[in-house]
């Protein structure tokens, strides 16, 4: 940092983001304010980087601009270690799974598991997914990143407590969709709510996931999808989760990010926030206290 904070054109080529446009973004949205020197320079501070980035992040998976810093305006104070951040992704250009572990149990016994997941680990692959569609990353460092991430949530998983809740919950991305590091991140929230959870992974057809919910007794079901071209296929697995009595299906991913993708599908809405979906998860099921059997009844939709 030089005067106080990052020059523009360095923040720019950080995050590649034309100067132009972030511009444009605080002209329209005051959104981030930088500080300026008494040239009327703007400098960044790292928090306004970060935002930045967000913005960056909310625009490429689907938000109109305006939306986008509209949320991220409201959004939830910061819960992670920037530091910490930056090292799983310098971690992942090294290809060095030790360092991305090692970053993540660091984040964890500061600020917690869940918090780590949402604040560090969630934003630190969607940060090396934008370099591998920019080019900045390799396939090799993207495939690293992910199965580090997939282990490091994998032993969360296992060091849970016993669940106290007598329902199931299946996961599964769907029919078209390869991405499962969300819904076993989410299983890893859930666990930690007490919840036994059943994780069917990528490219599960409407049929499996029907058939798991039945064979665990499971009291709802969710469906991940991440690209727009293969939500139509998902709509079938969240309507034939729907139709099982007592059964709530749930939906989540990119895919579901605007308002207007989300319009006549079966099922509830998590939202993007892992941590905030568990609320919402619960109050659907009405489950919210140990021990309520939610699937003796259907409860009320919600959407």
């Amino acid at each position: 940092m030089s005067e106080g904070g990052v020059r523009i054109a360095t923040v720019s080529a950080t995050l590649d983001i034309p100067v132009p446009t972030i511009r444009s973004w605080e002209r329209r949205y005051g959104f981030p304010a930088p500080s300026r020197t008494g040239g009327r320079h703007r400098r960044y501070t790292r928090a306004e980087i970060e935002q930045l980035r967000d913005l960056r992040d909310l625009i490429i998976r689907g938000y109109p601009a305006r939306e986008a810093v509209a949320h991220l305006m409201s959004a939830s104070v910061w819960g992670g270690d920037e530091g910490l951040l930056d090292e799983v992704v310098d971690s992942a250009m090294r290809l060095d799974p030790d360092g991305i572990r090692l970053a993540l149990d660091r984040s964890a016994e500061r600020v917690g598991v869940e918090l780590t997941i949402r604040d560090v680990l969630f934003r630190a692959m969607r940060e090396i997914g934008a370099r591998w569609k920019a080019g900045t990353c390799d396939v090799e460092q993207e495939h690293l990143a992910t199965a580090s991430a997939r282990a490091w949530l994998a032993r969360q998983l296992t060091m849970a407590p016993r669940p106290f809740r007598p329902d199931p919950v299946v996961l599964a991305c769907g029919p078209k969709d390869l991405h499962a590091i969300g819904i076993e991140a989410f299983a890893v929230v859930l666990a930690r709510h007490g919840w036994p959870c059943r994780v069917l992974g990528a490219l599960t057809p409407a049929a499996a996931l029907t058939g798991a919910v039945q064979a665990v007794g499971a009291v709802g079901a969710l469906v991940t999808v991440q690209r727009s071209v293969t939500r139509r296929a998902a709509l079938e697995s969240l309507a034939a989760v729907e139709a099982l009595p007592g059964v709530r299906a749930f939906y989540a991913g990119d895919a579901f990010l605007a308002s207007s993708s989300r319009r006549d599908v079966p099922g509830v809405y998590l939202g993007d926030d892992v941590l905030r979906a568990v609320d919402v998860l619960e109050e659907a099921l009405g489950a919210a206290y140990p021990g309520r059997r939610a699937s003796t009844s259907r409860p009320p939709r919600r959407t």
